[in-house]
């Protein structure tokens, strides 16, 4: 059929939940919209179709095809004029989301269809299409409920039912972990180290290694590996559920977790558990932080809004409005406040809180390196185990098992790993918390002179405002921003 006879053009949007409950395959979806468009003379191209598998609908900020085909729908292209759906259901679970995008996608003079459920005209039809809305919505929650307490309630009949974390091995007559010392001493040491001496979590890794310790599947620490246990709940009595999809392996959301008290006696007590989740979100970087390489502004990606949490995006000056910041979360309709401010207001007073800090040379900040009492127990082990090395090479040679050559370069390789260890105790008992704050103090100095210099590429001031700040938050209604400062390794 030719495509200037056709009345309308379309795309579609075809999901299958990751609850598996449907019984359409995405294929059976796409068959039926086809069928549909043949039989209303619309037209609808291969490439827009939108095809989401084991994708939730709870929010749709969580659908990249999604918003793909949204951000088309507005575009000044327009490339289609109807979105349809099997149901309504496929489009979203959230009546609230479901609103904002339909109103979104009416002003742009797309209108959203479902194939299969009545379609009627006048008053009465935004009625009928919203109690269908309220009916999905209240499936998916009775559904997410029953899923949920189903989950917890076999995680608890069934017990302990995932392999042993490193610190632990199964009792098999008591079907209870008990705690494995050779291990839970290096839990302790990595959490000790992360909560009492400001390391990150690179810096365990590397310690750890240096100690000779291994994984449980015998590979050298890394800083996942670190994170990881740092992060595991295990090691302070609970057992956590349901934490990645089985699929993929990606994380799911922390509402998805399922959390217990375990019968196993703890490693970590559950405060310095709490201690080292708080440090590990104050040191947190943004989890999806972009490279610099395609920002507009160099302050983009670092401003958040104080009402919900996302970046302030920047926009150019246009037809006589002046360049400026606003909230990405208030544009989509998921915030309820403008965080609308000038970008040379901004720039003004991001200078005036590093000139502040600057005239006090009084700076709070979250270091990512600490020096007193960091690694010193650590280290001092490391000596010990040296030491004992040194003798046991030295018996060997008095016993004639190892020649004089042998015994020659063991003892030299020995004396350079003696000669590292002791050079990073005494380096670590010179620092002092004056040294940080001096050091930090000479970074933001260094930064202010760049971010300031307007004739510098704004590349170059992104990533420089970035290696010693974290975040800035704008407070639209308090006229106020805070910056939150840290200092890297």
């Amino acid at each position: 059929m030719a495509e200037d006879t056709v009345k309308k053009r379309a795309c579609a949007y075809v999901r299958v939940s990751t609850d598996r409950q449907e019984e359409l395959s995405p294929d059976a979806q796409k068959r039926l919209i086809s069928d549909y468009c043949k039989k209303n003379n619309i037209l609808i191209k291969d490439e827009h179709f939108f095809i989401e598998n084991g994708i939730s609908g709870k929010k749709a900020d969580k659908r990249p095809l999604f918003q793909h085909m949204i951000a088309a729908a507005k575009s000044k292209e327009h490339p289609f004029d109807i979105i349809l759906v099997w149901k309504f259901s496929r489009f979203a679970r959230n009546q609230e989301e479901s609103i904002v995008y339909k109103t979104m996608l009416q002003r742009a003079g797309v209108e959203v269809v479902s194939i299969s459920e009545p379609s009627v005209d006048g008053p009465f039809g935004s009625l009928i299409e919203r109690i269908i809305e309220w009916m999905d919505e209240y499936y998916s929650i009775r559904l997410s409920g029953e899923v949920m307490r189903g989950m917890t309630e076999k995680a608890l009949r069934g017990g302990y039912q995932s392999a042993m974390p490193m610190g632990y091995r199964m009792n098999k007559e008591t079907g209870i972990p008990e705690i494995y010392e050779p291990e839970a001493e290096i839990i302790r040491l990595i959490f000790d180290g992360f909560i009492n001496s400001g390391k990150s979590f690179l810096e365990i890794a590397r310690s750890m290694n240096a100690l000779g310790f291994r994984t449980r599947r015998g590979s050298p620490f890394e800083r996942r590996t670190v994170m990881y246990i740092l992060q595991n709940p295990f090691y302070c009595g609970l057992v956590r559920w349901n934490r990645q999809n089985r699929e993929n392996r990606a994380i799911k959301e922390r509402s998805e977790w399922i959390t217990a008290q375990g019968a196993h006696e703890p490693i970590i007590d559950k405060a310095d558990f709490e201690r080292a989740q708080n440090l590990i979100s104050l040191r947190a970087r943004p989890r999806k932080s972009r490279g610099t390489a395609g920002i507009k502004h160099w302050l983009s990606g670092i401003v958040k809004c104080s009402s919900c949490g996302k970046s302030l995006i920047a926009n150019a000056a246009w037809k006589g409005r002046p360049a400026s910041f606003q909230c990405g979360g208030y544009n989509k309709g998921l915030c309820p406040q403008s965080h609308f401010v000038r970008t040379d207001a901004l720039e003004q007073a991001v200078y005036e809180g590093f000139r502040q800090i600057i005239s006090s040379e009084n700076i709070i900040f979250e270091p990512k390196r600490t020096a007193p009492r960091r690694d010193t127990g650590a280290l001092e082990i490391l000596l010990s185990q040296i030491k004992a090395k040194e003798g046991r090479i030295r018996q060997a040679y008095l016993n004639g098992i190892d020649t004089l050559d042998e015994y020659g370069k063991n003892k030299a390789r020995l004396s350079k790993e003696r000669a590292e260890a002791e050079k990073l105790l005494n380096g670590q008992k010179n620092t002092t918390d004056n040294d940080v704050q001096t050091k930090m103090l000479a970074k933001v100095r260094g930064v202010y002179e760049i971010i300031t210099d307007e004739s510098l590429d704004k590349l170059i001031r992104s990533n420089a405002v970035r290696s010693v700040v974290d975040r800035c938050v704008y407070d639209k209604e308090k006229d106020s921003l805070e910056i939150y400062f840290y200092l890297s390794p």
